[in-house]
C-alpha cells in the first residue's frame, strides 16, 4: 500500500473483468482511479462495491462512455485530470469483437467494430494521455491485448487482426516516448473466464459442437500449467509495470497465458 500514492489512473472498460481487477489493484496501492463503461447502472454498482470493499472513498470515480467513440475516449482523460489534477497511468482495457465468421463470410462492419473498440480506442486514449505524460516526464500506458495478438486462430479474424495491431502500436509508442519517462507495454492474457469470455466462449463452443466447459478444459490443456489464469493474475502484472520496479520494462508484449504462446 502506498506505492502509487499520488498517482492517477484511467481505465477503459473498468467496471468488470480484467479492467475491474486492475482498478482494484491500483486502488490498494494508493492510486486514484477513474473507470469508464457504457452502462451507468453497472458503473454505479461497481463504484459502490469498490468503495465498500476497499474503503476507497473519493479516490475512485466512474465516467459513462463508449470506447468506440473518440470523444468519449478523450473525455476519460479529461475526467481524470479534472477530478484529480493529473493523469499518470492509462490502461486501455476495452476490447472485443462481434459477428465473427470465416474470412470468406466476414462483413466490413464486423472488422470495423473490432478495429475501433480495440485499436482506435487505444490510439485515442493514448494520444490524449501522452499530452499530459510527456510534459511531466512520467507515465505508464498498459494496453490489454491477448494471446490472439501473437497467434492466428480460425473464425475470429477480426479479433486476431485488431490485437496484432494493438501490439504493433505498443511497440511503436514505446520507442517514441522511451526517453521521455513514459513506458508502454501490452499484456497478452490467454483464456480467462470473464463475462465476455463466457459470452463469446459459449458461442465458439457451440460452433465447434462442444460444451463451453469442455472448451475451457481444452484451453487449460494447451498451457504449461494446465489451468486457466484469472483476472487477479493480470492485475498483479499490471501493478508491477506501473511501479518504479517496472520502469525498465517497455515495448514488451507480456504473455499471461500459462505458457500457451509460442513466443
Amino acid at each position: 500500500m502506498g506505492e502509487l500514492s499520488g498517482r492517477v489512473a484511467a481505465i477503459t472498460g473498468g467496471t468488470r473483468g480484467i479492467g475491474r481487477a486492475i482498478a482494484e489493484a491500483f486502488l490498494r496501492d494508493g492510486a486514484s482511479v477513474v473507470i469508464n463503461g457504457r452502462s451507468a447502472e453497472k458503473g454505479a454498482g461497481a463504484i459502490a462495491e469498490i468503495q465498500r470493499d476497499l474503503d476507497a472513498g473519493d479516490r475512485v470515480r466512474f465516467m459513462q462512455g463508449d470506447a468506440t467513440l473518440k470523444d468519449d475516449c478523450e473525455r476519460l482523460i479529461d475526467e481524470a485530470v479534472g477530478s484529480f489534477g493529473r493523469i499518470d497511468i492509462l490502461v486501455n482495457n476495452a476490447g472485443g469483437s462481434h459477428n465473427n465468421a470465416p474470412v470468406a463470410e466476414l462483413t466490413d462492419e464486423a472488422m470495423e467494430y473490432a478495429l475501433t473498440v480495440n485499436l482506435w480506442s487505444t490510439l485515442w486514449c493514448s494520444r490524449k494521455a501522452l499530452g499530459h505524460m510527456v510534459p511531466q516526464q512520467w507515465g505508464r500506458i498498459i494496453n490489454i491485448s491477448s494471446l490472439e495478438g501473437k497467434v492466428g486462430k480460425p473464425g475470429i479474424a477480426t479479433y486476431v487482426t485488431a490485437k496484432h495491431a494493438v501490439n504493433g502500436l505498443t511497440k511503436a509508442m514505446a520507442l517514441e516516448v522511451g526517453t521521455l519517462g513514459v513506458t508502454v507495454n501490452a499484456l497478452c492474457p490467454g483464456a480467462i473466464e470473464t463475462d465476455m469470455m463466457k459470452d463469446e466462449g459459449t458461442k465458439a463452443a457451440e460452433s465447434m459442437g462442444m460444451a463451453y466447459e469442455d472448451l475451457l478444459k481444452w484451453f487449460a490443456q494447451e498451457s504449461a500449467i494446465k489451468r486457466l489464469n484469472d483476472v487477479e493474475d493480470v492485475a498483479m502484472v499490471a501493478s508491477l509495470l506501473v511501479s518504479e520496479a517496472g520502469a525498465g520494462i517497455t515495448g514488451s508484449l507480456i504473455s499471461i497465458d500459462g505458457g500457451s504462446a509460442p513466443y
